[in-house]
């Protein structure tokens, strides 16, 4: 196995086809590096590709493909892109998202649409494209990354961004239910702060000393998608701060 792990229960990533949106940075760019490492063959999704970023990648068992999550069409062509490469899906890692400051005194309401559009309508899409592909296999795997901000509501966080994390984990459970005979697993990864690009304006958010590294996320990505079928993780909080609801 990559990474010399001795377990017979954990699966193989070699072989296996992984498709991430949200690749070319941030916590993205971290999980393509670390599932690059073990072996795993990536088919990615960014909306600008950029040769140079994936450089590094084994040009083998890496597709870069354009995948903007506002425009329905580029998931399909993911898809279809990523069967006619490779010839199955295995995994489907649903991570790009974007967060807007909105609240019920301020700011516009085109700031939700664009965030429903991005952060659930998108994840939605490729589920429902790549779910009979991830039924083949009989392992299939899909990982949600949502937010801690799916779990509970604070006053500094945009509503907006909150309620389509919510949404993200009412779809994952939903996934979880339609794939599970078959073997497909899913998991929604519910970090605190990370230290990206992402939250660095966000007011009263974690000082960036206390953020969650996105080398973290990604480590725990490739754990979760190792894990055998008889040890489902539904969700999954990675907190960055003592709260008392988790």
């Amino acid at each position: 196995m990559a990474d010399g792990s001795a377990s017979p229960e954990m699966l193989d990533p070699n072989g296996r086809v992984v498709m991430l949106s949200g690749a070319s940075r941030g916590i993205g760019l971290a999980i393509a590096r670390r599932l690059h490492a073990q072996g795993y063959t990536l088919s990615l999704g960014v909306r600008k590709p950029d040769a140079a970023v994936f450089a590094a990648f084994d040009p083998a068992r890496t597709l870069v493909q354009c995948f903007d999550a506002e425009r329905a069409e580029t998931a399909a062509q993911w898809v279809d892109a990523t069967v006619a490469r490779f010839g199955r899906i295995d995994a489907l890692i649903n991570n790009a998202g974007i967060l807007r400051p909105l609240d019920l005194r301020s700011g516009d309401e085109s700031v939700l649409d664009e965030m429903w559009a991005v952060n659930v309508k998108a994840p939605f899409r490729l589920i429902r494209l790549a779910l009979p592909h991830l039924e083949k296999g009989g392992h299939g795997r899909i990982i949600n990354v949502a937010s801690t901000d799916g779990k509970r509501y604070r006053d500094t966080v945009s509503v907006a961004y909150a309620m389509t994390k919510h949404a993200v984990m009412a779809l994952t459970h939903a996934a979880k239910f339609a794939g599970w005979e078959k073997g497909v697993r899913v998991t929604a990864l519910c970090p605190g702060a990370v230290d990206t690009d992402l939250v660095a304006s966000v007011p009263g958010v974690t000082p960036s000393a206390n953020r969650i590294a996105p080398e973290t996320i990604a480590e725990t990505v490739a754990f979760l998608l190792r894990l055998p079928n008889t040890a489902s993780v539904a969700e999954l909080v990675l907190n960055t701060r003592l709260e008392s609801w988790i």
